[in-house]
């Protein structure tokens, strides 16, 4: 279906044009009024997604904005935006948090930028902080929405500047040096990933990877035909950059670094939502650009990701920073959605797409919980000094439960959902293998599932129950802080008990991706 307006290119150059007005202001009311407006700009591409699941578009099609250039002469192909059942969950994830986090920002930044005034710093202002975050809410959305690889890397340059330079100003400990350092491996991972775009579009001469055909969005499937080694060298380069992004086990070193040392709603940000587009570009582009290479690399996938996620869980247990320990969790979520994404088959691609939802949803309440006793507890991030918060937070500590239970795929969770098809995912992947490959994949998915539900309870109770560790005089409060929290939890639930629409259009989307990559049936 092909919009009669330009909203998706609007829904991104919106928030950016508030940041631009935004930047210059000392009003306090001003920047809080443009923070709210921001907020309800982010939160649009959500009721275009709902929207179109109502009117039935998004179960056997797709959506596509009007405004697109062709640039077919200059070997670039067509940048376009559009919308479908595969990049529906992200794009709502997206919309819900960085909407709502745009709304804890206020006082979490207002307090952090007041704190480093009274170190003796000078930090950018407020003003600075809503331009350089809307410019990161907005191209996130851009990634979720593009056609095309010279399109996609744009947006993911965007992304990556703008939360550098928020890490850098508003960062806590050596934040110079993390920034830099999350600077300079996420560009090793955009640099690779470039080089195989490259590649790519010297030999085929375009860079698309969606077409849009009579107003829908059509995959361009396999470019195996330019021969098995360039294939093979393009599939490596783009694989290696965007597992830089996604932090799998091998280059996941700089994530606890930044995420840690981010400011909290940026961590909120960063965590679940801009690594978790690594994982979806694989889904939107890899596979279906190279299934062949996908097929037999799919033994080490697996074993990647089981090693990722089991890990990055038993690291996060020994941490006692609770922002590091949310970091690790992070990646082993990552291993989630990589165990998904090399099933190869729709259960398991399906699964890592609801794994992006619940998991953007999940680890914001959980990093903007950290956030409530950094901002109200005087900087209060050690677990080991936490016990008992559940007394003075009853309301922090209801949604950091609800947070765990999304990562831990527990109803009424939209986490639930994504684990039910990440599982059927591995079992159809099972059938017609060896027994011993079907015992030994089935026991450590038991071992990894066992992992998730350790650290997701065992640092709940540690955090908030038994006897307080420390003296903490703060007690809960409900304003919008807290309640932009609720509401993101809220969303999970809606969507957990709609989730029929998002997995009709997720099966349309994906079962067309695996049939045309010759990988089998769908769902």
């Amino acid at each position: 279906m092909m919009l009669q307006y330009p909203l998706l290119w609007v829904t991104v150059m919106l928030p950016i044009a508030l940041g631009v007005v935004a930047w210059p202001l000392k009003s306090k009311s001003g920047l809080h009024a443009l923070t709210y407006l921001s907020a309800a700009s982010l939160l649009a591409p959500l009721l275009i997604v709902v929207a179109m699941y109502a009117a039935g578009v998004l179960e056997a099609g797709s959506l596509v904005d009007p405004l697109y250039f062709n640039l077919t002469r200059y070997s670039i192909g067509t940048i376009a935006l559009g919308i479908d059942g595969l990049s529906a969950p992200v794009i709502i994830g997206l919309s819900i948090v960085t909407a709502f986090v745009a709304v804890y920002s206020i006082k979490y930044m207002e307090t952090r930028i007041a704190e480093m005034e009274e170190a003796g710093e000078s930090p950018p202002s407020f003003g600075t902080y809503i331009l350089l975050y809307d410019i990161f809410a907005a191209t996130m959305l851009g990634l979720a929405y593009s056609t095309n690889l010279v399109e996609f890397y744009v947006f993911l340059e965007g992304s990556l500047i703008s939360s550098f330079l928020l890490i850098a100003f508003y960062g806590y400990g050596d934040r110079r040096r993390i920034s830099l350092l999350y600077f300079v491996w996420t560009h090793i991972g955009a640099v690779v990933f470039l080089t195989g775009a490259l590649y790519l579009g010297f030999l085929v001469h375009s860079f698309n990877y969606l077409n849009v055909i009579n107003g829908q969005l059509v995959s361009v499937g396999s470019v195996e035909y330019i021969g098995p080694s360039a294939a093979t060298i393009i599939a490596a380069l783009l694989l290696f950059g965007l597992f830089v992004k996604m932090a799998v086990f091998g280059v996941h070193m700089w994530l606890p670094y930044a995420h840690a040392e981010a400011p909290t709603p940026i961590s909120a940000l960063l965590s679940p939502n801009l690594i978790g587009l690594a994982g979806y570009a694989i889904a939107r582009f890899v596979i279906p650009l190279f299934p062949t290479q996908m097929v037999d690399w799919r033994d080490f996938l697996l074993g990647l990701a089981f090693t990722t996620i089991i890990y990055a869980g038993l690291v996060s247990l020994r941490q006692t920073d609770f922002k590091r320990f949310l970091a690790y969790s992070s990646i082993s979520q990552m291993g989630y959605m990589l165990l998904g994404l090399a099933t190869l088959n729709a259960y398991g691609i399906s699964g890592a797409m609801l794994i992006y939802l619940s998991h953007a949803i999940g680890k914001a309440l959980l990093f903007t919980t950290a956030g409530v006793f950094i901002t109200e507890a005087h900087g209060l991030r050690d677990v080991g000094k936490m016990g008992g918060l559940a007394r003075r937070y009853p309301l922090v500590a209801a949604l950091a439960l609800f947070g765990f239970m999304n990562l831990s795929g527990l109803p009424p969770s939209i986490g639930m959902w994504s684990e039910i098809y990440i599982v059927l995912g591995v079992v159809k992947s099972l059938l017609f293998i060896n027994m011993a490959t079907i015992v030994g994949i089935s026991l450590l998915l038991i071992v990894a599932l066992t992992v998730t539900a350790s650290y997701s309870f065992i640092t709940m109770r540690r955090v908030f129950y038994g006897q307080p560790r420390s003296k903490i005089e703060a007690a809960e409060k409900v304003d919008s802080f807290k309640l932009s929290m609720l509401a993101i939890a809220i969303f999970s639930v809606i969507f957990f008990l709609a989730i029929n629409p998002i997995t009709a259009g997720l099966s349309a989307a994906v079962t067309h991706v695996v049939l045309l990559s010759g990988l089998g049936g769908g769902a």
